[in-house]
C-alpha cells in the first residue's frame, strides 16, 4: 500500500494539553453557535427559519444589481443568488425569509413573480421549483434536526462502550460532539446559512469522524495485548497513532479530494454542504488524534482501572 508517511516518531500525546485548550476554545464558540440556532438568532435558512425559495432562470441575460435592486425594493431581506454553474444559462436563486403564516408566504411567490414579469417584460422569468414553508414547520424542523444530532451522538457512545469499554465510548462521543461543535462554530463565525443539508453534513461528518477514531482504538488495542507496566502506557497509544497516521491521512486526502471537487465544481446549492464536509475531515482526523485518544490518557493517569 502507497503511504505518504512511512514512519513517524511523534510525541501526539505529549502535545495533548496545547490541543485541549485550542478545542476549548473552539467547542465554546460552537456551544454559543448552536445556542444560537436553538433560539433561531444564527443565519437560518428557509428550512428552519421558515420562507419562499423560487429558483429558474432567465431566457436572456440579466444583470444581478437590477435583479436584486427589484426585489429589495419590495422585501428587505431577500437574497439573490447567481447560479453559475447551474445546468441552465442565467439561472438565480430568489430567497426571502420569516413570512408570518404559510399563506403570507404564497403571497410573497406571487408577488415577486409579477415583479420579475413587469421589470423584464418579454425576457422571461422561468420557474424551475419552488418551496414555501411557514414559520411553524421550521421550528419543526429545528427541533427534529437537534435531536436527530443528539440521538445520533448517544448511539456512537453505545457502540464505543460495547466494542472497547466506557473510557473510550465517552471519549469518542466528545470527539465527535467537538468535530460537530467545531465545524458549526465556524460556520457561524463565516455567517453562514444553516439548513437541513448543514445538519446532514454534521451527521455525516460523526459518522467520518467515529470511523477514524474507531481505526486508531483498533490499534491501541491490538498493542495494548502487549501492555506490561504502568510506564508504558502512554509510549503505546503514541506508537498506535504513529502506525496509523498514514492510513489516516490517506483517507483525509482521498475523502477531501471528493468533497472538495463537490465544492469547487457542485454549484451553489451544495456549496455550504461541500464545505462542512471539508471542514468535518480536516476537524475530525485532528480530534482522533488530538482529543479522543488523550482523553482515555489523562483518565487513566487520574484514575487508573483498566490498564493499572
Amino acid at each position: 500500500m502507497f503511504r505518504i508517511i512511512k514512519e513517524t516518531n511523534i510525541d501526539f500525546i505529549g502535545k495533548r494539553k496545547i490541543a485541549f485548550i485550542l478545542s476549548a476554545v473552539l467547542m465554546s464558540i460552537g456551544v454559543f453557535a448552536f445556542a444560537m440556532i436553538l433560539t433561531g438568532s444564527a443565519n437560518m435558512g428557509i428550512d428552519f427559519a421558515g420562507g419562499v425559495m423560487l429558483q429558474g432562470h432567465f431566457d436572456e441575460p440579466v444583470q444581478i444589481d437590477k435583479l436584486r435592486s427589484t426585489l429589495t425594493s419590495m422585501y428587505s431581506d431577500v437574497k439573490v443568488t447567481e447560479l453559475t454553474k447551474f445546468e441552465k444559462p442565467n439561472a438565480f436563486i430568489i430567497k426571502t425569509k420569516n413570512p408570518e403564516t404559510e399563506a403570507a408566504g404564497e403571497e410573497r411567490l406571487v408577488a415577486i413573480r409579477a415583479a420579475l414579469a413587469e421589470t423584464f417584460g418579454e425576457n422571461k422569468f422561468v420557474q424551475d421549483y419552488t418551496e414555501v414553508i411557514g414559520p411553524a414547520v421550521g421550528e419543526t424542523l429545528r427541533n427534529k434536526a437537534k435531536w436527530a444530532i443528539i440521538i445520533s451522538l448517544i448511539g456512537i457512545m453505545v457502540y464505543i462502550g460495547v466494542r472497547f469499554d466506557f473510557r473510550s465510548g465517552v471519549a469518542a462521543t466528545v470527539a465527535t460532539f467537538h468535530d460537530v461543535l467545531v465545524v458549526t462554530g465556524l460556520f457561524y463565525l463565516m455567517g453562514l446559512e444553516f439548513d437541513l443539508l448543514i445538519v446532514t453534513a454534521l451527521l455525516t461528518l460523526a459518522g467520518y469522524s467515529l470511523t477514524d477514531t474507531v481505526v486508531v482504538y483498533d490499534r491501541i488495542r491490538e498493542n495494548l495485548k502487549k501492555f506490561r507496566g504502568k510506564g508504558e502506557f502512554v509510549t503505546t497509544i503514541n506508537n498506535s497513532i504513529n502506525e496509523v497516521l498514514s492510513r489516516t491521512i490517506n483517507t483525509s486526502m482521498s475523502t477531501l479530494l471528493v468533497v472538495g471537487t463537490m465544492f469547487f465544481f457542485g454549484g451553489e446549492v451544495l456549496s455550504n454542504f461541500s464545505l462542512a464536509l471539508c471542514m468535518g475531515v480536516l476537524v475530525g482526523t485532528y480530534s482522533s488524534v488530538f482529543v479522543a485518544s488523550p482523553i482515555v490518557v489523562e483518565w487513566e493517569a487520574r484514575s487508573p482501572k483498566r490498564f493499572k
